[in-house]
């Protein structure tokens, strides 16, 4: 494995860098309270994002994501990982670039899954910029870890999908377009072959926005919506892929963006261990700067140690995905899920904590990540379900096997 970057990757990470730097970072702050005031139905980016869009777009800085040259540059995803961890250093950049979730994995599954006409109407309109998308899974009643007691039920009825169920968390609801939603289709089906991925277009009668659940005090923005779907017609060729392999084409979004998420994640942190070294330069107390504390020192040895075997790891992850399939690499992506997620929270509370009164403040970006970061312990399946699977495919490698007869 040789993860350093090819020429042609050494030479996007260069342009990423100088475009956050020149255009990003100054109004990173500005860009974030727009989000907030100005994204509404049927406005999918504030107008200072949309300026920003149109010069990444010119600069070729676009779509950075998909490995599908057809659609993307066709990057791996070990080498598209290290574009992400840059850009997972600003809460607006993956926007800016159109690598931000959930329309990274919307587009993956409707490239690989979609038809033509689906394709046409949906996937490049995104690509293009056009359109947001948002995810529909979660729901309210019944437990996001174990997807297979998913309420939301679509029943056909002649040449129409007929859509009924309760959502909640559907990812950037605000503003978007098109739902990919994840119901029940075939009630009587073995658990893993009962749902489908049903494309439903925002302004369909019937598809309600209840809310925006607040998420730490925070409801503002595309949000994570509560919906619901009461008597929702679409056409029967809305379903994405298969009747059915709404688990095997979930999975399928989910490789690629645990990745993106882990690498974000990442480059997060990077960036709170930054501000806490600065911190701990700049801070006097007690007789001498915070630098020359013993407990600030563990802080940033720690973290310093914590996000490289991190970083290290995704990269395998992706690397074995790459190089092996997303099935073989499992194992490794449910690992990284844990792993990155843990150690952004810990990197970022120790930041917090050395910044002291300020660090709680919203005058660092430090809360707001610490808040944005929390999540992932729970969204794309929650460390403990992770670390179940991760248990029993270690324990099956050493299981017992029965003697075979003669």
């Amino acid at each position: 494995m040789d993860f350093a970057p090819s020429d042609r990757v050494a030479d996007l990470l260069d342009r990423v860098r100088a475009f956050m730097e020149e255009h990003v970072d100054p109004v990173e702050a500005e860009a974030m309270r727009a989000f907030d005031d100005e994204v509404r139905p049927g406005v999918p980016y504030a107008r200072i994002v949309v300026e920003l869009r149109e010069r990444a777009r010119a600069e070729g800085l676009w779509n950075l994501f998909l490995p599908d040259d057809q659609y993307g540059p066709g990057l791996t995803n070990w080498e598209y990982g290290m574009l992400c961890e840059l850009m997972g250093r600003s809460g607006v950049a993956p926007t800016v670039f159109n690598c931000a979730a959930p329309d990274t994995g919307n587009a993956e599954i409707l490239a690989e899954h979609g038809t033509d006409e689906q394709k046409e109407r949906w996937l490049q309109p995104l690509l293009d910029g056009e359109i947001r998308s948002c995810f529909s899974m979660t729901e309210p009643e019944t437990s996001g870890s174990d997807p297979t007691q998913l309420a939301a039920r679509a029943e056909l009825d002649g040449d129409e999908w007929v859509v009924n169920g309760h959502k909640w968390f559907t990812s950037g609801y605000n503003g978007a377009s098109i739902a990919i939603a994840m119901v029940v289709t075939d009630p009587e089906a073995p658990p893993h072959k009962r749902a489908s991925m049903i494309l439903v277009p925002i302004e369909t009668e019937g598809f309600h926005g209840i809310r925006p659940v607040p998420v730490m005090g925070h409801d503002e923005g595309p949000g994570h919506w509560e919906v619901r779907y009461e008597d929702v017609r679409v056409p029967a060729d809305s379903v994405l892929g298969e009747r059915g392999a709404g688990f095997a084409i979930a999975q399928d979004r989910l490789g690629p963006g645990r990745i993106h998420h882990c690498m974000r994640a990442i480059g997060s942190a990077e960036r709170a261990f930054e501000l806490m070294c600065t911190r701990a330069h700049e801070r006097t107390s007690f007789g001498g700067p915070l630098a020359e504390k013993q407990f600030v020192q563990d802080f940033i040895a720690k973290s310093r140690m914590e996000i490289d075997s991190a970083r290290l790891m995704v990269l395998h992850a992706a690397w074995k995905m790459d190089t092996e399939g997303k099935r073989a690499a499992r194992q490794e992506i449910s690992m990284i899920k844990v792993i990155a997620a843990q150690m952004h929270q810990r990197v970022v509370d120790r930041a917090m904590q050395v910044h002291g009164a300020l660090g709680m403040s919203d005058d660092t970006p430090l809360a707001a990540m610490w808040r944005q970061g929390r999540w992932l312990r729970i969204a794309d399946g929650p460390d403990e379900v992770h670390k179940m699977v991760i248990a029993m495919r270690e324990l099956n490698r050493f299981k017992p096997r029965e003697p075979v007869e003669a």
